[in-house]
């Protein structure tokens, strides 16, 4: 039998571009599949596209009207019978903390009663071991991010795309979700964001200009962001030394424009500087309302600039946006902004979505309100659902309070 543990050994020890054919040769041997494929979601998170080499893969799937787009959005295993042929086909997610990467269907004969639940547990280890290996693999092979293109990507959306930490991510006290268009040729926004034990450290940026320059600009901007954060400064400073990095280059000729944000995941506590930055919205119990901040200068616009965080708190249930000029100051046909009326309805429109689903949703609906033409600048959208760190984690030694709770020892959680 094969193990989870001797699965992920396979896994280990096969060369990057191999590990699908490792996982479907595994499946194929224990459960006598008749097939086993894996689809990735594509930049634009609108198909899933099957893992192969080009051009010798099957067409793609919608990740709206398709079985695996179910499994894929709602990140449980959805199934399929087709009794002429006495199969069921099980489709999983394959996501690896909250980034959904993809589905992996696996094609089985079809008993009276179904799968059984152990059956699909155990293809669902299969599909998280292949989640963490396709991750890593990303660094050796192009196999898995060929798979995931519908189309040729600017050379300025490669460099963007490369620089994100991925698209979602969950953890016990938040849940994140991040998508840019237009995706196949993206050139200054960006994202990142990066948690630790105590903190939550999320970026959200616009370089100026259009294509090379913009993801030039913006790329230096994110490694200086990241550099200082290593080295363990402070968010003031963090901005300080990327203004600096940012100026020393092109002499405030060129700027971006930058969110910083920190989250205490014990206390909930935010530090923000809004640098010329993205807008922020809040939804807490159902009401919408712009987030004011006192505007900073944009990183590199001048020399030696001094940033001072701003401080308010999230609650359990509060959803953050975090939303780009792009979206912000769209135009309908009529030339009515996005940002009048329709924004706030789209935030509330997508209120019952989960956060990696929301941003796609909200560029969905901005499509509808600019039109079918070409787009005058690019969009992001962040949606952070803040869940707060579970009660039995609140106190400093990760111990619940009581009245012998000060003479109880214990390690603190790391959610």
């Amino acid at each position: 039998m094969d193990r989870p543990s001797a699965v992920e050994r396979s896994l280990r020890e096969a060369a990057p571009h191999e590990i699908f054919d490792v996982i479907r040769s595994l499946i194929e041997r224990r459960h006598h599949a008749q097939s086993v494929e894996l689809l990735m979601a594509d930049y634009a998170m609108t198909r899933l596209q099957p893992v192969g080499v080009l051009p010798h893969t099957r067409p793609p799937v919608s990740v709206y009207e398709s079985a695996p787009g179910r499994a894929f959005g709602a990140q449980e295993p959805y199934c399929v019978y087709d009794d002429s042929a006495a199969t069921v086909t099980v489709h999983v997610p394959v996501s690896v903390r909250g980034d959904r990467l993809g589905v992996l269907g696996v094609t089985l004969r079809a008993g009276e009663d179904g799968p059984a639940p152990e059956v699909l547990a155990e293809i669902q280890e299969y599909a998280d071991a292949l989640a963490h290996e396709v991750v890593v693999a990303e660094r050796d092979t192009d196999l898995f991010l060929q798979a995931r293109r519908a189309e040729r990507l600017t050379l300025a959306a490669e460099m963007q795309w490369q620089l994100l930490p991925g698209r979602s991510c969950a953890r016990p006290e938040y849940t994140i979700g991040a998508q840019l268009e237009p995706a196949y040729a993206i050139f200054g926004d960006s994202f990142d964001w990066s948690g630790s034990a105590d903190d939550l450290y999320v970026t959200v940026s616009n370089g100026m200009g259009e294509g090379i320059d913009a993801a030039l600009l913006t790329n230096l901007a994110v490694n200086a962001l990241r550099n200082a954060r290593r080295a363990g400064l402070d968010l003031s400073d963090q901005a300080y030394l990327a203004d600096q990095a940012v100026y020393g280059q092109y002499r405030g000729s060129r700027y971006v424009s930058t969110l910083l944000l920190r989250f205490r995941l014990l206390t909930g506590e935010v530090e923000i500087i809004d640098a010329g930055s993205p807008r922020v919205w809040r939804v807490r119990r159902g009401a919408v309302e712009a987030v004011e901040l006192e505007p900073q200068m944009p990183l590199g616009m001048f020399e030696d600039t001094v940033y001072a965080p701003q401080r308010f708190s999230v609650e359990p249930g509060d959803r953050l946006l975090f939303v780009s000029d792009g979206v912000y100051d769209a135009l309908s046909p009529g030339g009515e902004k996005y940002s009048l009326r329709a924004l706030a309805g789209s935030i509330n429109g997508t209120r019952l979505l989960p956060a990696s689903q929301v941003p796609r949703a909200m560029l969905q609906q901005l499509l509808g309100h600019r039109g079918s033409g070409p787009a005058a600048d690019d969009s992001l959208v962040m949606c952070l659902d803040w869940h707060g760190r579970p009660a039995v984690d609140r106190s400093p030694q990760g111990v619940p309070p009581g009245p012998a709770g000060a003479d109880h020892a214990g390690d603190r959680s790391d959610g």
